[in-house]
């Protein structure tokens, strides 16, 4: 099984493809919109496996965390405005 990233755009614009990729080689897409992971793609059979299989949830789960950036609870978040001061 291999993961990839693609951008939103170049996933809709080949959308077929990556639907084939991901039914016959069990191929996940990482997919992101402005640089930042917004969703992954798999396939049902895929879905499946890792429903039913504690070491696959824990795979997945350990792939999103890298993804996804970390923040602390209760930690600012500053925006533009808040730089000013």
């Amino acid at each position: 099984m291999h993961t990839k990233t693609i951008a939103s755009t170049e996933a809709q614009n080949n959308f077929g493809r990556i639907l084939n990729d991901v039914i016959q080689n069990n191929t996940r897409y990482v997919v992101k919109r402005h640089h930042s992971p917004q969703a992954i793609l798999l396939s049902l059979s895929d879905f499946e496996q890792i429903l039913a299989n504690h070491d696959e949830q824990n795979k997945l789960s350990k792939l999103v965390r890298e993804l996804v950036p970390v923040y602390s609870l209760g930690e600012p978040v500053l925006n533009e405005q808040d730089d000013s001061r």
